[in-house]
Parts: structure tokens; sequence; C-alpha cells
């Protein structure tokens, strides 16, 4: 269809069981095993100021240990020795990891669901934005991260399908570099940063510029996409300064500027005869559609440790916006509709919470997060006005659609650790959500994980999570509907006589089980992992109409099952892991946003469980590196990694009854360090094979563009500590 084909932003955007007691750090590996969270190794050589940091960084993550969900962990060590290194956008990484499923627009799915993920900075939460193409964070500030994941303890609510937990870079010696990265598709990427220390002060920044003629996947699988450019800029930078042994206040703030082209497809013109002034054809090379995102968010902390009690305060905001330009006329010919659209949010809120080491058996942790979300959409779109036939009555026309949304969240915590028995540990607790934005809702939410380590090497894990989770407020659509009736942009759902169900987005309702094992085998680490997820409006995301962000509606019902596997080795200069999941996602009836869809998709749904469109039923990845340690080798890294997809949903004989093409992608790396004048060199080969693959075909429910992954491409990089 021309309107998916055109439309801009598409529907795109070692397993370690987590016990409650202390373990050793994990290894540098994308897939690590850890059995515990509730400490964090410190970076602390000598001296009592870095030993005191290394305490209370231990006390801050002891505050919101997994304690029995699943958790994944990458490395900064990691992430340089994959291909990229840290000029990858943070999605990209994630790749590497367990169920983690790719799509377009840089989204990517976790355990097949849409979105539904947090993003927390040294434990702080990190509100959502409105952001479809950019990557806010970059993994220049990453020391680590975990995908936390399954059957999550009540300290994690709301965005529940992952938790994307980042520990900033520690241990400043009053260094940094500079770097140098590009190639293929005139990529040209410049990056710094800068760490140090002066007293009790610590602080870390860092900022990139990236331009390159490869911005949004390909909509044609072309090696050089038409009309893709892309300029993006990043920073963020860290403070944190220690007031006594006991407590510590810090500061994190980031900032992204994101300007793309629309990517063209090629020797397309418009079929829907159409008239602008005098106009009626087109060609599809010369389209000029454009986005531009912004963010900014700040967090603000003071932490607490003394005798058995650990305390967080954390204040965050968060700033986003989108803004929509259109080439009209193109538009108004394809598609019969070309919409101006500037969207932005601005979120702040409080979190407290903490930890009462109440016995040696027992540790309860508490928490309170308040949050205020306002949203403002502003809109002029161009249509023309149809007869009766559906044909085109005069010039264009415009209607406006500006509206603001205030939404307030409330949520609260309370949960025990409690240490049974040495093998054997069980937290339990609950957690109350309520929400009124578009709508009024809430839920209590009870928890229970058991984690049992039957003998060295093995840890069994088992649980079940009550999860609550409201549609992304920002995202909601605020169209009025009827605005459109009798034009070239009316919505599919509108008969024109009666008037079109148009519910808001429910927050959906999870009875999410999970059970899992891991064994350590000398230096290989194996890991499975299966879960059981029905859900009741379950919500999904896509795009509707004017090319401007995903739009949240709901499936009456929903199902989710899967399973986990992966091999982890590690040994001296070489490490190397394999991940592997199976999952299914079905959803019956829509249950909000009915307007949106065809209704005898409608109809059919209603009666039928169908594949969500972002289901994948295979889904692996891969990788090794080895260093060079001695010889004529010595300080080189050799790597590679892959991923790979059984293909996402289309359009068959039903909605999503079909599926892409399976594919495997593989990347390989070189580099080496010249330890003398402090440079390092690299040289990545991606997807080399140059594997033409499809992300998505434009068809299937909420999906828009066709969209291709990107072809090889040969990248070189240069950094020079400073």
């Amino acid at each position: 269809m021309i309107r998916a084909t055109l439309l801009s932003s598409a529907a795109l955007l070692s397993v370690a069981p987590i016990a409650a007691y202390a373990a050793p750090e994990a290894t540098p590996a994308p897939v690590a095993a850890s059995t515990d969270d509730q400490t964090a190794p410190s970076t602390a050589k000598s001296g009592p100021d870095i030993v005191v940091t290394g305490r209370l960084d231990a006390a801050r993550a002891s505050i919101q240990p997994s304690l029995g969900a699943t958790t994944y962990t990458i490395t900064s060590e990691t992430i340089k020795a994959l291909p990229g290194g840290e000029n990858q956008q943070l999605n990209q990484i994630l790749l590497q990891l367990p169920g983690v499923v790719q799509d377009g627009g840089g989204q990517f799915h976790v355990r097949d669901d849409h979105n539904n993920l947090q993003y927390r900075i040294n434990g702080t939460i990190l509100p959502e934005g409105v952001a479809v193409f950019g990557q806010t964070l970059s993994p220049r500030l990453v020391e680590r991260f975990d995908l936390r994941t399954g059957a999550l303890p009540a300290q994690y609510g709301l965005r529940t399908a992952g938790i994307i937990d980042i520990t900033t870079k520690n241990g400043f010696k009053n260094a940094g570099q500079v770097a140098l990265y590009g190639g293929t598709n005139d990529t040209v990427q410049p990056s710094f940063d800068y760490g140090g220390s002066t007293g009790n002060t610590n602080y870390f920044v860092t900022g990139s510029y990236k331009h390159s003629n490869i911005g949004i996947e390909s909509v044609d699988g072309s090696r050089t996409p038409l009309h893709d450019v892309t300029n993006q800029y990043q920073g963020f930078v860290y403070v944190d300064h220690t007031l006594d042994e006991n407590n510590r206040v810090s500061f994190m703030g980031g900032y992204s500027d994101q300007s793309f082209q629309i990517p063209n497809p090629r020797g397309l013109t418009p079929g829907n005869g159409y008239n602008v002034g005098g106009v009626t054809d087109f060609r599809s090379e010369d389209l000029d559609e454009r986005q531009r995102e912004r963010t900014a968010f700040g967090l603000a902390s003071l932490l607490h440790d003394a005798g058995p009690v650990t305390l967080q305060a954390s204040l965050f905001a968060r700033y986003s916006s989108l803004r929509y330009t259109p080439d009209v006329t193109g538009e108004l010919l394809f598609n019969g509709i070309a919409q101006k659209a500037f969207k932005q949010d601005f979120t702040f809120g409080g979190q407290l919470e903490a930890a009462y080491r109440l016995s040696s058996a027992h540790t309860l942790r508490a928490g309170v997060i308040i949050s205020r979300d306002r949203s403002n959409s502003q809109t002029s779109a161009q249509v023309f006005q149809l007869d009766a036939g559906g044909a085109q009555l005069g010039q264009p026309i415009t209607v406006i659609d500006n509206s603001a949304t205030t939404e307030m969240t409330y949520s609260v915590y309370l949960q025990d650790e409690w240490k049974i028995a040495e093998p054997l540990i069980v937290n339990f607790g609950g957690r109350f959500d309520h929400y009124n934005g578009f709508r009024a809702e809430s839920q209590f939410s009870p928890r229970i994980n058991a984690v049992l380590t039957p003998s060295n090497g093995l840890t069994l894990h088992a649980g079940y999570a009550r999860y609550f989770s409201p549609a992304p407020f920002s995202n909601v659509a605020t169209t009025s509907v009827l605005k459109f009736r009798g034009t070239s942009a009316q919505a599919p759902g509108d008969n024109g006589v009666t008037t079109p169900l148009a519910t808001a987005p429910f927050a959906e309702r999870q009875d999410y089980f999970d059970v899992g094992a891991q064994q350590k085998l000398g230096r290989f680490t194996l890991g499975i992992d299966a879960y059981h997820r029905r859900s009741r409006n379950l919500v999904d995301e896509g795009q509707f109409g004017a090319p401007i962000i995903l739009t949240p509606f709901n499936y009456t019902r929903g199902r989710i099952d899967g399973i986990e596997g992966n091999v982890s080795y590690q040994h001296g200069p070489v490490f190397a892991y394999a991940n592997f999941s199976y999952a299914k996602a079905q959803g019956l009836g829509i249950a909000s946003g009915q307007f949106n869809f065809d209704p005898g998709d409608v109809a059919y749904i209603a009666r039928n469980y169908i594949y969500l469109d972002h289901d994948q039923t295979y889904t692996g990845s891969a990788g090794a590196s080895y260093h060079f340690d001695q010889g004529f080798l010595r300080d080189s890294k050799l790597g590679g990694s892959m991923i790979y997809g059984s293909g996402l949903r289309k359009d068959g004989d039903v909605p999503n009854g079909g599926k892409l093409t399976p594919y495997a992608v593989f990347n390989l790396t070189a580099s080496h360090d010249f330890k003398g004048p402090g440079i390092e060199v690299r040289f990545d080969v991606l997807n080399v094979a140059d594997r033409v693959y499809e992300i998505r075909d434009g068809s299937g429910v909420g999906v828009g563009a066709p969209q291709f992954g990107a072809r090889r491409g040969f990248m070189f990089g240069i950094s020079k500590t400073i």
C-alpha cells in the first residue's frame, strides 16, 4: 500500500538467576553469570577515599538487588571487544542478549513484548520520552549494565518487560580519550570522554557527534539508501561528592539532538488521482520528509548508608520533543494527508528507596515513587475533502488538532528478603500503583521469588509476579477522529455514520511465571530460563495515520510463552558466548483505538488469537574474542559477533499470519593498542556477507514502511589517551 510505503515513523521502534547474597564480580562477557546484584564490585585500588567510594557503591546496589529475576550483564570491556565497540548504539549491544529481538528504527523487543522497558542509571529511574529513532544514552557512559527480566521483585514496576540498569563509569584517573570513527556511507563519528577527581569529588563527561548517510533502515534494501542523512549530538556528565563516610550526593545529566531524513522508496508515483494546485504527478525519489528528536534529562541523588539502614533519595526530570516536517505536495498526492507535527513531553518526580537489615535472616526493602508527566501535541494537517464517492472536492484544507494532558503516577512497595536456610532464599512482597491521565486505574501486585543453591555451581530459581503496565503516556494518540470525517484522512474504522470507537488505552494486567537454572562447569556457564505470561488488555503499539510516533492500543487478551538458553566460556584471553531463544506471542480482540483498524480485521481478531506483529519465533546471538598477550601481535584483539532472527510477522491469509525470511548477520573486528603513545586503532567489518535481509515488509497490524538491515560496511577508528 502506498501510504504504508511512504509514511516515515514505521512501527520500528548467560542467564543469571539472581540470589539474594553476595557473589563474585561478573565476568566481562556479553552474557555474564552472576548470582547476586546486591553488592557492586568496587574499582578501588587504595586510599581511604576510594575505599569509601567502593563501599557506597555496594550500599547503593544493595537497595535494588534482582532477587530471583533473570539477569544478563554486559561490561564496558565487553562492549569495547564487540565489533563497533563504544561507537555502536546501545540498542545494537542489547541484541547480543538472549530473547532480545531486532526491529526497525532502532527498536528492540524483550521476550516478544513491545517496548515496556524501563531505564535506570545508578538506581535512579530515567523517565520515558517521545523519541522514535534516536538513542539518548551512549555506551561511552557505561561501566556495566544489567538487563533484568522475568518475575521481577517489587521494586520494579509499570515497565516490566525489561529493566535496563546502567552503572556509570567510575574509578576516574584524571584521564580520558579522544576518538575518531567512520567509514562506509560517509559515516564520521568524533567523540571524547574524560574523568577525574579532586578531593572528595569525582566527575566524568563524554560527548559525541555522528554524521551518516544511513540514519534509518533502507526501505528497499539498497546499499545506499536514498534521502537518509542523519546528524546526531550526544552528551553526558556525571558528578558525585562524598560528604562523609556515610553520605554522598551525585548528579547526572544528558542531552541529545538528533535529526533524520526519512528514506525514500524508488520508482513510485501517485495513484489516487489527487490534484494539488494543478500538480498530479510526483516521483517518490523527490520526497523530502524530516524528523528531529531532542532529549534532555537530569538525575540528582542523595545516598545514605549507616548501620542497618541504606537509603537513596532521588529527583529525576526529562524533557523530550519530536518534530516531523512533511513534504506537503508529495504526501498529499501519495497519501491524501500531509501533517506537520510537534510533540513534547516533560516528566519530573521523586524516588525514595531504602533497605533495612532487620536480622541475619531478614532484610526489608521499601520505596515510594511519584511522578508528573505533561504531554503537549500540536498538529496541522493538510487533507482533501471528499464527496460521497470518494472524489476530491477542491484544494486541500487545514485541520488543526492540538491538545495537552497531564498524568500523575504513584507507586509504593514493600518486600522481605528471607534467608530460610543456607541454600534457600525467598523474597516476597508487593507493590501498589495508581495513575490518573487519559484514564485512572490502579492495582496491587504481589511478588514472590525463591532461589535455591543445592550444590556448588548450581543455582535454581522460580518466581511469580503480578504486573500493572499503563500504556506509554507520551505516545497516547490525541487525534480527534471526527475532525477528519469526510476527508482523505478519515480513519479506517470510521464508517461515516456512527461515532467510531475511540477508547483510550487501558493498563495491561499480567500474571507472569518464570523458572530457570544456571550451572557452572569449570570455565563454562550454562543457563536456561522459561516463562509463561497471560495478560488482560495487552498493550501493543503501531503506526496509524500521520508519520509521527507509535501509538499504543490494547488487545483484550494476550498470551506469551518462551524459553531461553545460553552458554558462555572464559579462560585467559578467550571468551565466547552463544544464546538461543524460542517465543510465541499472540493477542485476541481489539480493546482500544478500534477506529485505527480495518473493520474486517477487527471482526476477525475478536474471534481469533493472532500473532503480535513483533513476534519472532527463534532468536539467537553469539560472539567470541581473543586478546593476544605475547608475541608479535601482543596487545591486539580479534573478535566477531552475530545475530539470528527467524523473521518478524507480516500479513498472510489473516492479520500477522505470515513471517519474513530468516536471516543471520556476522560482524568482525580487529584492534591494536600501542601502549607507548596511548593510541588504539580498530577495523570493523559489519554484515560481512553483505546479506540483504528484511526486518519489516510494510504489512502487519500497525506496521508502516518496509525496512531492511544495513548492508556490508567497513569502519575504521583511532583513539588517543589524554
